[in-house]
């Protein structure tokens, strides 16, 4: 989409500090950031949020969770990590392009809310 500001970010249009790329994934870090280690990794390809996939773009997910996985092990994030994804402007999705929060660096509570 070309107002997404999400995939002006992977065209490279918008720069970013990228801690991965490949074909299919960027993930990069938040500018605002809520733990010491935060991170957004999205699907290059535009997908609006979870509540949009479907059996034609569900892989996008699984490409997002493979890099997620390499993405933690590059970060050395071994005493845990949370993945978090907001849909909705009542979850707090602020920007309408999937993505997945990896947070880490502190010790989080069982509770999210």
């Amino acid at each position: 989409m070309s107002d997404c500001l999400f995939c002006k970010i992977a065209a490279g249009e918008i720069p970013s500090t990228k801690v991965y790329e490949d074909e299919k994934v960027l993930a990069f870090r938040d500018i605002n950031p809520q733990a010491p280690v935060h991170i957004l990794v999205i699907p290059k390809q535009h997908i609006e949020s979870a509540a949009a996939i479907t059996p034609e773009n569900a892989s996008a997910v699984s490409d997002c969770f493979l890099a997620i996985a390499k993405i933690a092990a590059q970060e050395h994030l071994d005493n845990g990590f949370r993945v978090i994804s907001n849909v909705g402007e009542d979850a707090g999705q602020t920007v309408k392009h999937l993505h997945f929060h990896i947070l880490a660096g502190v010790k989080m509570g069982e509770r999210i809310v």
